[in-house]
């Protein structure tokens, strides 16, 4: 087994996720099977009850797990399928420790952080490094381990002490270290400062870490002679100096890598076999990239909700609105409407707010109400939901969207008045979202409907089963503790509101479909989790579909789209074998 450890140095959020993929994606491309860990140094057992403001959006797993929105990343850029314990916490180590310390395992020892919690850290990642994350069940040969935060936190210590030891266990030609940091340019000279970047690799190889590769996140391509002084300061050759300037799309980044010689130095480095080289494997990522700089034709979404103020929140949704976009050859504009802005209490306190909001949904040629928790803007997104049913807009709700449809249904067609969530009004005389009786909302963590569930279609018509490629049910990925109340299901259905996707059971109201509509669909899981650069994910392709105008002569054609067909294998899965040629989709 092979490790590759990447740390990250001067500041958090340098990009470690998407360095940490791309390295991955180009071992993959060479026939390697990859696997990923990424390490957060924070005490929470998971991401389940942070708030999105707080760390991005919760991903969530096949097994349920609720964790960093990275390891969202490995699964899109590596096509793999990750468990819970690829996500490791300090709360996860102290917790597995204390256990055992609980249960006398250690024989009377005063148990420590060094050797106890770094024994643990070490012991967890050799065995999560084992366990297979692609569908031919082959055990990995690579490792990438992306450590959280920045080299120096006094919560990362343990885990660094853990790798300097670990590099010892594993030997010198198993384990390398990449180090991201920043390279700032401060617009008053334009020149690039390397300082913070010579700090940052002292410290690490004062904790005893030698970086082998030293990749430099800056606004534009490094100079030559910036290079050289980082190699000299920092005790490396100019080859292990990698420049990751911005650029147009993510998709480029592992090309970027590649371009500097990146496998060429695992290759000697690592004593890694490899029998093919990955210039070839990457032509879909450069097609991909080049498509997305070239697109002309533009379409907009408005994604209504309350986190908006921080991109993050909607991470995944923002990716799969991107991946059916580009496979619809179109370039997508999201519009970020705080849903608090719709209501008519801020046309009260701030009309200028009010308004604005209501331009950017009425211009926008489809709406997205993502999911979500508590009762702040939930009128908000009611009203912008009762506008794209009016108005015949393309409308997906995700979750608490999908609940929502069904309030807004049930108080302005039905004329219940008072229908609600009991989630935000336990009173209401007409509960048509209610708590599930199992999912016990004494303990926040972990104790929601989670994970890979099953969807049966119930409808041979439904557009959304279509866009499956007509299958029978799906296997999808749900977070959620409230669901659509099954009693009230035949009020709904005779109004042409149809319940077209039930669970195993026939008790949980999955997917809502309206008649006379170009699409009006809702979903209670979560399927931008699964959604791929090169496989977009149904709902999502529908909504962008939709929105472009193409639904309806896509749906006559059978729902074949050229990309799915060029980027994939007959599986579905990414194949770096399938041949490139060129993508059109007509309409």
């Amino acid at each position: 087994m092979k490790y590759i450890l990447v740390t990250g140095g001067v500041i958090s959020g340098i990009g470690k996720g998407i360095i940490a993929s791309s390295v991955g994606t180009i071992l993959k491309s060479c026939g390697l099977h990859v696997t990923a860990i990424k390490i957060d140094p924070y005490i929470n057992i998971d991401a389940g009850t942070f708030s999105p403001y707080e760390h991005g959006e919760v991903f969530v797993l096949d097994d349920g797990g609720e964790v960093d929105l990275d390891l969202g990343n490995y699964e899109r850029f590596l096509d793999i399928r990750l468990t819970k314990d690829n996500n490791l916490t300090t709360g996860k180590i102290y917790q597995s420790v204390i256990t055992k310390e609980r249960r006398g395992d250690y024989l009377g020892k005063t148990v420590q952080v060094v050797p106890h919690i770094t024994d643990a850290i070490q012991e967890w990642v050799m065995r999560q490094a084992k366990i297979s994350v692609d569908d031919d069940e082959v055990e990995p040969q690579v490792c990438v381990i992306e450590l959280g935060g920045t080299v120096g936190d006094i919560e990362s210590m343990p885990f660094i002490e853990a790798f300097r030891q670990f590099q010892f266990k594993v030997k010198r030609e198993n384990f390398c270290n990449i180090h991201v940091s920043l390279v700032p340019q401060p617009s008053a000279t334009g020149e690039q400062k390397t300082k913070p970047t010579q700090n940052s690799v002292r410290e690490l190889r004062g904790l005893g870490l030698s970086p082998d590769l030293i990749v430099c996140r800056c606004s534009t391509p490094l100079d030559n002679a910036v290079k050289e002084k980082i190699s000299m300061f920092c005790h490396v050759e100019p080859e292990q100096v990698i420049c990751v300037h911005d650029v147009s799309s993510i998709y480029r980044v592992p090309l970027l890598l590649e371009d500097q010689g990146v496998m060429d130095y695992f290759c000697s480095r690592l004593d890694l076999k490899v029998e093919m080289r990955p210039r070839r494997m990457l032509a879909k990522w450069k097609e991909m990239s080049d498509r997305s700089d070239r697109l002309l034709e533009h379409c907009s979404i408005a994604l209504v909700g309350k986190y908006t103020k921080f991109s993050d929140s909607y991470a995944s949704v923002i990716k799969a609105l991107e991946h059916s976009a580009l496979a619809i050859n179109h370039k997508l504009e999201v519009k970020y409407i705080d849903s608090a802005d719709l209501e008519p209490s801020t046309l009260q306190d701030e009309p200028v707010k009010y308004h604005e909001a209501w331009q950017k949904l009425c211009s926008a040629n489809g709406v997205l109400v993502p999911g979500g928790f508590g009762v702040r803007g939930t009128e908000g997104k009611v009203q912008a939901i009762n506008w794209a049913r009016k108005q015949k807009k393309p409308f997906l709700g995700v979750c608490l969207g999908m609940q929502l449809a069904v309030c807004e249904f049930a108080r302005n067609v039905l004329g219940w008045e008072d229908a609600n969530s009991t989630e935000f009004y336990p009173e209401t005389k007409h509960p048509v979202v209610i708590d599930m009786p199992e999912h016990n909302p004494g303990d926040m963590g972990g104790t929601m409907r989670l994970g890979k569930r099953r969807t049966i279609f119930k409808s041979s018509t439904s557009v959304l089963r279509k866009l499956y490629g007509d299958a029978e049910y799906v296997d999808e990925r749900h977070r959620h503790r409230f669901e659509v109340n099954p009693e009230l299901k035949h009020h709904f259905e005779q109004k042409g509101f149809h319940f077209v996707g039930q669970d195993l059971e026939g008790e949980r109201m999955e997917i809502i479909e309206l008649e006379d509509h170009p699409y009006f669909v809702g979903v209670q899981y979560h399927p931008e989790f699964t959604s791929r650069p090169i496989n977009p994910s149904p709902p999502y392709l529908g909504l962008l579909l939709a929105a472009a105008g193409k639904l309806h002569s896509y749906v006559l054609k059978g729902c074949r789209l050229s990309p799915r067909d060029t980027y994939s294998d007959c599986s579905g899965s990414s194949s770096p074998d399938s041949e490139i040629s060129e993508l059109k989709f007509t309409s």
